[in-house]
C-alpha cells in the first residue's frame, strides 16, 4: 500500500470520526437534548470521546435504532482500566448475582427483578454474562447494564458527582438498606451536609461514604464483615461459635448437622462473606488506617470492636430464634415448606415465608439485625439501638410467645 493510500484512508477517518458526533448531536438534540448537554458538559467530550466509542458507529438513523450498542464496564475498561479491575473484586460486581442466587428471586414479579423496578434497580450494578445481556436486550430491559453509569451517571460520568455521599443514596436507604439515613444523620453526615453548604470550612474533616468505603479511590468497595456480617473461622468464644453456626445454618450454609453445604460455594462465589481470617483482617487494617486520619488508632481499633461486639450480641439473639423455630418443624408443629432441603428455617427464602412468625424471623435477621450492627458501625446510636436491638428484643418476643401459642393449638 503506497503511502498516498494510507494517508487518503487516514483523512477518511478522521473526517468520519468528526462527522459521526456531529451527526449524533443534530438529531439528538431534538429529540433527547438534556443527553447531548450532560455530555458536552462531560470530560468525554473534553476528551474527544464520542458517541460511537461507546455505543458503536452502526446506529446512525431512526431506522437501526436496535443497533446501537449498549455499553458494559469493558466499555469503560478501555480508558478505565485500573478502576474497572478493582469494580470487578468487589461486592459491587456481584450485586446481580447475589440477587440472583436468591432461592425465590424467580417467584417474585419480574418487574420487579430483570425489569429493574425492584430489587434489580439497584442489583443491576452487578456484572452479567454476555447471554444475560443479551435476554435482557431481547426483553426490552438492556439499559443499565454499564455498572459503572451507576454511580457515574450518564452521560455526564461526573466523577465529583461520584464523590458525594448523596451517589450511594438510591440504593443505600430506606427499609432494606438505610445506610443513607445512619451516615447522613451521624455526627460524619452532619459534618459533611454543613461543609457542602458552606457553613464549614472546604478543608473541615467531613468523612463520606467514599471516604471509608473507597480509600484512595479503589473501587472494590469492601468492607471486614461483609453485608451479612457473618464469617470464618469460627470465634474463639463458644457461645458465639454455637450461634454463628446456627446462623449459617439458617442461610444454608452449614447443614442442620454442621456441614457445608453446595450453598457455601455461592457464598464465595458472591463474596458475601470473609471466609478466612487474613481476609477479614486486611479489611480491618483498611478502616482503621482511614479512621486514623482523624481519630487516634486506640479510638479507632475501640469503636470498630465495639461493633464487633453488638454483632455477637445481636447473634445471640438471632441463634435463639431460629432454634425455637427450627425445633417447631421437627416436632411436627409448624409445617416445613416443601422448598426447604432441611426441618430448618431458610433466611434466603423468607421473602416469601408462609407464616407470621417465619415472617418475624426474616424481618428480625435481614432488617433488624442489619440495623443493630450498620448502626454502630456507622457511629448511629439511634438506629443501633432502636430501629436495630430494641426491634430485635421484641421479634425474639413475638416468636416465642407465638411459638408457645402454636405448642398449644397442636395439643
Amino acid at each position: 500500500m503506497s503511502h498516498r493510500t494510507i494517508a487518503i484512508l487516514l483523512a477518511n477517518l478522521i473526517l468520519v470520526s468528526t462527522a459521526f458526533p456531529a451527526a449524533c448531536v443534530v438529531c439528538h438534540k431534538k429529540i433527547t437534548p438534556s443527553i447531548v448537554t450532560d455530555w458536552q458538559l462531560s470530560k468525554h467530550s473534553q476528551n474527544d470521546v464520542d458517541c460511537s466509542v461507546c455505543h458503536g458507529s452502526e446506529h446512525n438513523s431512526a431506522k437501526n435504532i436496535a443497533n446501537v450498542k449498549i455499553p458494559t464496564p469493558e466499555t469503560c475498561a478501555q480508558c478505565h482500566e485500573t478502576q474497572v479491575e478493582q469494580f470487578k473484586s468487589g461486592k459491587h460486581a456481584f450485586a446481580w448475582a447475589a440477587m440472583k442466587a436468591m432461592p425465590t428471586a424467580h417467584w417474585q414479579p419480574m418487574t420487579m427483578m430483570e425489569g429493574m423496578k425492584g430489587c434489580g434497580g439497584c442489583h443491576k450494578l452487578g456484572l452479567k454474562s454476555e447471554d444475560e445481556i443479551k435476554e435482557l436486550k431481547k426483553d426490552g430491559a438492556g439499559f443499565g447494564v454499564a455498572s459503572c453509569d451507576a454511580c457515574h451517571t450518564r452521560h455526564l460520568f461526573s466523577a465529583e458527582e461520584a464523590r458525594q455521599p448523596q451517589a450511594c443514596r438510591t440504593c443505600h436507604m430506606g427499609i432494606d438498606h438505610p445506610q443513607w439515613e445512619m451516615y447522613s444523620s451521624s455526627k460524619h453526615g452532619v459534618r459533611n451536609e454543613l461543609k457542602q453548604f458552606g457553613i464549614l470550612p472546604e478543608t473541615a474533616a467531613a468523612p463520606t461514604c467514599q471516604t471509608c468505603h473507597m480509600d484512595e479511590g479503589n473501587h472494590a468497595v469492601r468492607t471486614a464483615w461483609g453485608f451479612l456480617a457473618v464469617r470464618l473461622p469460627m470465634p474463639e468464644d463458644e457461645q458465639w461459635a454455637s450461634d454463628r453456626a446456627t446462623i449459617l445454618q439458617g442461610l444454608g450454609v452449614l447443614d442442620p448437622q454442621g456441614n457445608p453445604t453446595a450453598r457455601l460455594d455461592v457464598v464465595k462465589a458472591a463474596d458475601l462473606a470473609r471466609l478466612t481470617q487474613e481476609d477479614w483482617q486486611q479489611e480491618r487494617d483498611k478502616m482503621i488506617k482511614t479512621c486514623k486520619q482523624c481519630h487516634s488508632g486506640d479510638f479507632a481499633k475501640g469503636e470498630l470492636e465495639k461493633g464487633d461486639e453488638m454483632i455477637q450480641q445481636a447473634d445471640h439473639l438471632m441463634a435463639e430464634a431460629i432454634r425455637t423455630i427450627a425445633a417447631l418443624y421437627q416436632d411436627g408443629v409448624l409445617e416445613q415448606p416443601e422448598s426447604y432441603a432441611y426441618p430448618f428455617p431458610d433466611l434466603l427464602t423468607f421473602h416469601d415465608a408462609p407464616t407470621p412468625i417465619e415472617q418475624t424471623l426474616f424481618l428480625m435477621f435481614l432488617k433488624h439485625r442489619m440495623r443493630t450492627f450498620q448502626g454502630t458501625f456507622h457511629a448511629n446510636p439511634d438506629y443501633a439501638l432502636w430501629y436495630g436491638w430494641s426491634e430485635m428484643v421484641r421479634d425474639l418476643s413475638e416468636i416465642n410467645t407465638r411459638a408457645e401459642e402454636l405448642r398449644a393449638n397442636a395439643k
